[in-house]
């Protein structure tokens, strides 16, 4: 329904439909004065023209662009909810039902209806005790929910058109799964009990399919996407399952102490529950205890389908996940670009086709954000406008959607310096106080610490002598630690620069705890033996790659 009067001129023939012949008459006239480049003055041109201005005409134009504002606002709107563009409205009868199905109360109707249908298993049979109601009164609220999601799909219906209805498989799905629910509450209601119904459990498709849930609808496309893959490696596991269940029917079903691999259901079963190894090493024994080599049975099935086939099953969905989620946010963003040069198109004229001016801008954000001040459509024009001139270019209007997601805020700037002069004060002589009270605080523990540290290094070597203190490496550790936090003291005392590596190197000293323990000095002990010939080794190999390369 592209309705630009200066570029397109089947669209006139259209536009019969909107009034009557006299319209269409005033209307082309418009447009063809508006090719010759004379006329009045109007959207499609921005400049004066010397002629007397046509109150008909101008009328004629100016409602015109505003359908073309309305329409490229849709486009984009499509962009952003990725609907696709043959579910466009083509006629005054469909516009009128998307904007229905495209406004806050539809969704909240679609949210609530969902909610609805969801609740009312909680009062159907079998029900919970304090929330059972009769069966008239569920079947009678079902029946409105059922009713209210007819609606819903009556509007889509006339807004999409019956040959694009039908070919909108959720919408076609949810349209089934609604006959068949009608078809039941009606029974329900007419027979007054409630029977088994199992088409309950497909109530959730008119929750899912609100606005309100379409990243739960996204990861659910993108799981069922994701099946293939995952079932071509489940038929794998499944395989070898089957035919390790067999070998161990005929290796054990010989011992009748076995009751695992009796049968082969059982070996089935059985080996299905080793895939969790839930049943692990108690399905082995039996047949352990009478051959050890038995084992080896076991081993090579765990280490075949959980070690090997469970890993790459999971590394299958993985990356299908993320390739599909790769691959629909390449189509997410293409669709956002072909929506944006489509209503870029709306919004320039054959004059200026390079370029939106502010103008028209102005007018597709008063369809597109309805609330949006006038101020806040000029920022987001300036936002966008980053070439400088007067007119956005479709790179600028390439960020649309990045622009439109922005909150603009008013700043006051004062006009002289000392207008917040007596709040600025304040606020600096209370932080002055809190951070006098904070630093001297911190002080005290840092000297507190200091004090501790400088004691204890006196007292080691006072008792075990300057030879004995310094041949221990943790001693020496220490004794430097301390005194690298003095001189870090005094160099902060001169206003120089401190020694910041002693933060990292004080929480070091807390090793010495795990001294205390046998278990974590042995620890500690085998991490300081392995850790050099690590480096060797690791030393070696790339010594050896370099070799044979």
């Amino acid at each position: 329904m592209q309705l630009n009067p200066i570029t397109d001129n089947i669209i006139l023939i259209i536009l019969i439909d909107w009034g009557n012949a006299y319209f269409f008459l005033y209307l082309l006239q418009v447009h063809t004065v508006c090719i010759d480049g004379v006329g009045n003055y109007g959207i499609a041109n921005n400049v004066n023209i010397p002629e007397p201005p046509d109150s008909r005409s101008q009328n004629s134009l100016r409602q015109s662009w505003e359908m073309n504002y309305q329409e490229a606002a849709i486009y984009l709107q499509e962009g952003q909810n990725n609907d696709k563009f043959y579910t466009h409205p083509r006629s005054p009868r469909a516009l009128s039902a998307y904007l229905f199905a495209h406004n806050h109360l539809f969704y909240l109707m679609e949210l609530l209806t969902g909610a609805l249908l969801m609740l009312l298993s909680l009062s159907e049979a079998p029900a919970v005790p304090s929330l059972r109601l009769d069966v008239y009164v569920h079947a009678t609220l079902e029946l409105l929910a059922l009713v209210m999601v007819a609606f819903e799909l009556c509007m889509k219906l006339r807004w999409l058109g019956f040959h694009t209805f039908i070919r909108h498989k959720r919408t076609m799905v949810k349209t089934c799964v609604l006959f068949i629910q009608f078809i039941e509450a009606i029974v329900v209601l007419v027979r007054q009990t409630s029977h088994l119904r199992v088409t309950r459990a497909l109530r959730p498709i008119f929750l899912v399919d609100c606005r309100y849930c379409g990243a739960v609808r996204r990861n659910l496309r993108q799981i069922f996407q994701s099946l293939p893959p995952f079932i071509d490696i489940l038929l794998l596991l499944l395989f070898f399952m089957i035919i390790f269940a067999i070998l161990g029917f005929c290796l054990f079903s010989t011992n009748p102490a076995d009751h695992y691999f009796n049968t082969l259901e059982n070996s089935i079963v059985s080996l299905f529950v080793l895939l969790t190894t839930a049943n692990f090493p108690d399905v082995m024994m039996p047949a352990y205890s009478r051959n050890r080599w038995s084992c080896v049975f076991f081993i090579v099935y765990l280490s075949i389908e959980l070690y090997f086939i469970m890993n790459l099953l999971l590394a299958v969905v993985f990356d299908t996940f993320n390739g599909v989620e790769r691959v629909k946010f390449k189509s997410l963003l293409l669709h956002k670009r072909s929506a944006i040069e489509h209503a870029f198109q709306l919004l320039v004229s054959r004059q200026r086709p390079d370029g939106v001016s502010l103008k028209q801008f102005d007018g597709l954000l008063r369809f597109y954000r309805p609330r949006m001040s006038a101020r806040d459509r000029f920022l987001t024009f300036k936002a966008l406008n980053q070439s400088g001139t007067t007119m956005l270019s479709l790179q600028d209007f390439y960020k649309i959607y990045e622009v439109m997601g922005l909150k603009w805020k008013a700043r006051r700037s004062g006009e002289h310096w000392f207008d917040d002069l007596p709040h600025t004060a304040f606020l600096i002589f209370k932080g002055f106080i809190h951070l006098l009270s904070f630093v001297s605080t911190l002080i005290l523990l840092v000297l507190s610490c200091f004090v501790v540290y400088g004691v204890e290094v006196l007292l080691k070597i006072t008792g075990l002598g300057p030879v004995a203190y310094f041949s221990s490496g943790w001693n020496l550790f220490d004794f430097s630690v301390t005194v690298f936090a003095f001189l870090g003291l005094i160099a902060l005392a001169f206003h120089m620069e401190p020694f910041y590596f002693i933060v990292v190197l004080r929480p070091l000293q807390l090793l010495r705890l795990f001294k205390i323990k046998q278990r974590y000095r042995n620890v500690l002990d085998t991490m300081f033996e392995l850790f050099p010939r690590m480096a060797r080794g690791v030393l070696l190999s790339q010594q050896l790659q370099q070799h044979s390369q």
